[in-house]
């Protein structure tokens, strides 16, 4: 599959959702961060969530992109929501080239991604697996950074998290799937966390200041896997070749 086109690379955040009958969004927290192949999507609602059914509320997933002309399609390897059978599928426009809009197939949604412009220069991206069964990602675009990590089995198909919250024997397992993002300062400062969906990582350093966004090679040395996020696994992450989903089909013109 070849690489997503330059101009989508970098952090785009969603300033507006708005969808045929009457939903019209400007609040929730939308970031979307691109490289080349791999993607991480993480959406907070505002107010921040603090209980488990509103954390239950929140979005996000990582995966690989595939662009084919206007259409861009997310193949999403893990979702903190559960799987519903559907296709993540856009009509893509670029009004400008920071200014991106993004149309539903079938007319259901309609959105504005704005490309934040200190998320240019430094883009890469690798796609992490555990001893435990669980898959995530460590991507960065120019001065942020976003670190996925899912659980270690798949959720049932369901409409919605908060669904099979309501009857689960265990729900801080269902809560346990980190989407963190945040910046660096060039690599000049600690890695803050800015947003999240484990509340309690919100201003807590992914990494430390010492570590160089331009070595990727130190970044992902075992030394520094082994403690990366909130619930790092047993014997760390190890780092692998992207996802091969089986659920891939061609985006089509």
């Amino acid at each position: 599959m070849n690489p997503v086109p330059s101009s989508y690379l970098g952090v785009w955040q969603r300033t507006l959702l708005t969808t045929p009958n009457g939903l019209y969004d400007s609040r929730t927290r939308v970031y979307w961060l691109q490289t080349e192949r791999l993607f991480a999507d993480l959406r907070i609602p505002r107010p921040a969530p603090q209980t488990p059914e509103e954390l239950a509320m929140q979005a996000g997933f990582a995966g690989v992109t595939q662009v084919n002309g206007e259409r861009c399609q997310w193949h999403r390897a893990i979702d903190f929501q559960p799987p519903k059978g559907r296709l993540d599928i856009g009509c893509m426009h670029f009004e400008r080239a920071d200014y991106l809009i993004e149309d539903a197939l079938d007319d259901s949604y309609h959105e504005v991604w704005e490309r934040l412009p200190d998320s240019l220069g430094r883009n890469w991206g690798s796609w992490l697996n555990a001893a435990d069964g669980r898959q995530g990602c460590l991507l960065l675009a120019g001065d942020y950074f976003l670190f996925a990590a899912g659980r270690s089995t798949e959720l049932a198909p369901a409409e919605s998290l908060a669904a099979l919250l309501s009857n689960a024997a265990a729900p801080d397992e269902l809560l346990a799937f980190e989407l963190s993002f945040g910046s660096h300062g060039g690599g000049q400062e600690p890695w803050t966390i800015h947003y999240s969906t484990l509340p309690a990582q919100v201003g807590q350093h992914l990494l430390p200041s010492s570590l160089d966004p331009d070595q990727p090679d130190q970044l992902l040395a075992a030394e520094t896997l082994c403690g990366l996020g909130a619930q790092p696994p047993a014997g760390g992450w190890q780092v692998c070749p992207p996802p091969l989903l089986a659920t891939y089909q061609e985006c089509r013109q």
